[in-house]
């Protein structure tokens, strides 16, 4: 994934991110608990693999040149949305089912295109595009073709929207300090805007909201990794009350770092590291109830995504 560098002169540059047209993505969508979707090294490159709650039926579900990474479901748990970055190109955007056939890539000449999701209703997907030629960086939309793209802000980190549409979370740096990252709010147009957390508690990127919109979860301390320190799963509310430690972890030895709520926000799903060993876990929002679902091992899953599971009735995006 493309690392992007901000140049935000002060928080109060962070704090002017404007968003203004509606159509940015979920994290994730409100239903029954279905796959899990991440990304893992292989030896061709990083690949996107699936598995049920359980443990069972991991597979590997893209086998494509390059890099795939940042797997995000679709509403109804039939689609996913993801970051292509083919050897010696820019990322593009890519779409397929949920078992990784169909896959359709959206590139774009000249530009670089990641980080996608879908919108709320299905029909768009929301994603950052970076033009070298002109330096601009921004949030864009486009059709489930490809087509109607449309450049809707100013870029941040890792923008996803509430529940109910309203509000928008992003993440935004000081300049020049790599080491600093703080989770902003705001309307969905990008009025009001609001500082959750201080710069200081360095977000990783992968936040989400819980599917009732009353919290979200983030990783602490977890952009860049500070000897001795370890990465906790972090709970606040939107408006900056209310910090819980999900984890609590000490020592740097072992860390969590999140990947979402699951659909029914009965749990959030996560990688535990522990002395050099890599497992998928899951753990209620109290911290109670923590089980293995990939069992420790030098398999390393990341970018963390839980699915809703589909039903008979659901029409596919865009109907």
């Amino acid at each position: 994934m493309r690392t992007k560098i901000l140049e935000f002169n002060s928080s109060l540059a962070c704090l002017a991110v404007l968003f203004s047209a509606a159509g940015t993505a979920f994290a994730t969508f409100p239903g029954h608990n279905g796959l899990i979707a991440f990304q893992a090294q292989t030896a061709a490159g990083v690949q996107i693999y699936t598995v049920r709650p359980n443990g069972k039926d991991l597979q590997q579900i893209t086998f494509l040149s390059g890099d795939a990474v940042a797997p995000a479901w679709s509403p109804n748990g039939r689609r996913i949305v993801f970051e292509h970055d083919a050897p010696g190109e820019c990322a593009n955007v890519a779409i397929m089912n949920a078992d990784g056939n169909g896959v359709i890539e959206f590139p774009a000449p000249g530009v670089c295109e990641d980080d996608p999701s879908f919108t709320p209703d299905g029909a768009r997907i929301i994603f950052d595009r970076f033009d070298p030629a002109t330096n601009d960086d921004a949030f864009w939309s486009m059709d489930l073709s490809g087509g109607d793209r449309q450049r809707i802000g100013q870029s941040g980190f890792d923008p996803n929207v509430s529940p109910n549409g309203k509000k928008i979370s992003f993440l935004c740096c000081p300049n020049g300090k790599p080491d600093a990252s703080a989770l902003f709010t705001s309307n969905i147009e990008g009025s009001n805007p609001f500082q959750v957390t201080p710069f200081s508690f360095d977000v990783a990127v992968k936040q989400d909201w819980a599917p009732d919109g009353k919290h979200l979860v983030f990783t602490i301390y977890g952009d860049v990794t500070i000897p001795g320190v370890s990465k906790n799963i972090v709970t606040i509310r939107p408006n900056g009350t209310q910090l819980h430690f999900v984890t609590n972890y000490e020592g740097g030895d072992v860390s969590a770092v999140v990947g979402s709520y699951s659909p029914d926000g009965r749990w959030i799903t996560f990688r535990l590291t522990d002395h050099g060993l890599f497992g998928l876990y899951k753990i209620h929002p109290d911290g109670s109830g923590l089980k293995a679902i990939l069992p420790l091992s030098d398999f390393r899953p990341g970018f963390i995504a839980w699915g809703a599971r589909p039903s008979e009735d659901d029409q596919d995006e865009g109907d």
